[in-house]
């Protein structure tokens, strides 16, 4: 079975259709489960969550990091697949990662890129940018830049590396340089989610990758700026 933790806070506006995409999957319905890991929000999301997931609760754990590993200890499956609340997820998505685990016996970490989920052309650049900065990473066996939206671990090799730091920001980065001193961690380019872009829309993109860059340059804490618990208009 694949376990897929959706952290929340607030997304009653997106919940609802990253849960159906969820839930519209190649694989069986019962081949996985669907664990919504809420931050305490004050609208709508955890009741509109119950609808779709098979588990809903609040995390008791720090930070968007902590309530991926709420939703882990909770988990059943041998697979922990994590995405976030606002993405959207192609129906082949599980399908591809249980055959990546399958086809690499010896890989720990499965991750795959993004596209973005609104039009323009800005965002598609900025995209194009990630995604050659994953796969430049990749290839030199430099920087695995696993988005916590697009990544599956095998969860024994997840608990024994202890999980997520709960940090502000680079936990996904974080994660990566642990995960390779017990297997190995593999780039599908072929697994692909719909990101959202509402961040660099209303906050800039220059600006959101700035506060980004210097939180991971302090370490993943920063008291400057704030990058998680967003509102959003």
């Amino acid at each position: 079975m694949i376990s897929v933790i959706v952290p929340t806070y607030n997304e009653e506006e997106n919940i609802a259709s990253c849960l159906e995409s969820l839930c519209n999957q190649t694989l069986p319905r019962t081949a996985y489960e669907i664990i919504v890991v809420d931050g305490n929000s004050k609208d709508g999301s955890r009741e509109i969550a119950a609808k779709y997931a098979d588990q809903v609760f609040v995390q008791t754990s720090k930070k968007v990091g902590g309530a991926r590993n709420d939703g882990a200890m909770a988990a059943k499956g041998e697979i922990i697949a994590t995405t976030d609340a606002d993405c959207y997820l192609p129906p082949d998505w599980l399908e591809r990662i249980e055959r990546d685990f399958a086809d690499h016996p010896d890989a720990v970490q499965i991750y795959g890129l993004v596209f973005p989920k609104e039009k323009g052309i800005k965002n598609m650049l900025s995209l194009w940018a990630a995604n050659l900065f994953s796969r430049l990473g990749y290839w030199t066996h430099s920087v695995y830049y696993t988005l916590g939206c697009n990544t599956a671990f095998r969860r024994e090799a997840f608990m024994e590396i202890g999980m997520y730091h709960t940090i502000d920001a680079g936990d996904d980065l974080e994660i990566a340089r642990r995960a390779r001193r017990v297997g190995r961690v593999v780039l599908d380019t072929r697994l692909k989610v719909g990101f959202s872009m509402r961040r660099y829309e209303q906050f800039g993109t220059l600006k959101s990758l700035w506060e980004w860059i210097y939180i991971v340059v302090k370490g993943g804490e920063s008291d400057k700026y704030s990058y998680s618990k967003r509102e959003y208009k």
